[in-house]
């Protein structure tokens, strides 16, 4: 197989900003088919990034008909299990958007299907592959860190509410900041300590800034009438070993302790976090030291490696599981458990009560 044909369903941002760019420069995919059902989203993407042969739908179910090998699913949250399972029924493999799904029901529909019909299902949990992530994992996995006992997933943002599309559409998203942002720091979080284990979860929710007339917003004002998610979330998660994890995420907050889709890791050996790029701390020769990898890949005037981006890494990845057995880095199981994890700080921030585990 020289390329993998595929079809895009969603050509909204995350379609035009993230993947479609990656694919076109990984050279190794045909995009055959598009779909959206704004009337001429789809055509324009098709002129930007398909194949000359490249056919225009409005509705899913049509162009998982089509003879492709693998259909992204770039939607809002809502749609993400209904298509991804219909895609894979008609022998499509998935590459879905983060999350997963709305449910945790849903998600585990999702893995159960992928399963039943041996057709790979990963999600587009693309923080895995920066570098900082990558070198990370290799330190957690060598035993660099020792037993993780303690962990912070970071996704705070000061003011930087998206104003489009549907993120303040709870319908649609099933949720704001948590389930947009936090679900990549809680993912990252979890892949570093490799526990997927959860016991019990503690959440609070906020909607506390989303009703202000000066907004001071990145992104332009927001209009509080449509803003029916959270603008805050936070979370206390203990694992079945004992160990646990602080989640905090919002898109506003009166704060200068900004980081986005980052962890913080305390084990038995040493601690590292990603506040002030990637730093691993320890004890050593009896003094405490700080180590500060250098992650770029260059060391020769004016020219810096590799150009590879964490969004090229994810097609790479994704093309090379489907065309040559490779493995995934990102799971349908392990997206699940994030899935399971937010849809438990909701419900405890609804009821006011911890959210147990079996």
């Amino acid at each position: 197989m020289d390329k993998l044909r595929i079809g895009i369903v969603g050509c909204g941002g995350i379609a035009n900003n993230k993947h479609l760019p990656a694919i076109k420069r990984n050279g190794n995919f045909e995009v055959m088919a598009f779909c959206d059902i704004i009337p001429g989203r789809a055509e324009e993407a098709k002129e930007k990034f398909g194949s000359h042969r490249a056919r225009v739908f409005d509705n899913y179910r049509d162009l998982i008909k089509e003879d492709l090998d693998a259909v992204y699913v770039l939607t809002p949250n809502k749609s993400h299990a209904e298509i991804s399972i219909a895609a894979m029924r008609a022998g499509k493999h998935v590459m879905c958007e983060k999350p997963m799904a709305k449910t945790y029901a849903e998600a585990m529909e999702m893995v159960r299907v992928s399963e039943e019909t041996g057709k790979l299902l990963t999600i587009g949990y693309q923080s895995r592959y920066r570098t900082d992530s990558i070198y990370l994992k290799r330190a957690c996995e060598n035993g660099d860190l020792g037993e993780i006992y303690f962990a912070k997933a970071h996704a705070l943002r000061r003011r930087a509410v998206p104003t489009w599309g549907v993120f303040l559409n709870e319908e649609e998203q099933g949720g704001g900041p948590l389930i947009d942002i936090g679900t990549h720091a809680l993912d990252l979080t979890l892949w570093m300590m490799n526990n997927y284990e959860p016991a019990s979860v503690t959440g609070a929710v906020f909607r506390k800034l989303a009703d202000q007339k000066e907004q001071g917003n990145a992104f332009g004002e927001w209009d509080p009438e449509k803003f029916t998610v959270e603008d805050s979330a936070f979370g206390f998660i203990k694992m079945k070993d004992g160990a646990v994890i602080e989640l905090e995420s919002s898109w506003a907050l009166n704060t200068l302790d900004v980081d986005e889709a980052k962890t913080s890791l305390c084990g038995t050996k040493a601690g590292a976090d990603m506040k002030d790029g990637l730093r691993i701390n320890r004890v050593q020769y009896n003094k405490q030291c700080v180590e500060k990898p250098d992650l770029s890949s260059g060391g020769v005037a004016y020219f810096d490696g590799t150009a590879e981006t964490e969004t090229d890494r994810e097609q790479r990845v994704f093309y090379e599981a489907v065309t040559q057995g490779k493995p995934l880095t990102v799971l349908p199981r392990q997206a699940a458990t994030v899935t399971r994890i937010l849809e438990a700080i909701y419900e405890s921030a609804k009821t006011g009560k911890t959210i147990y585990f079996d």
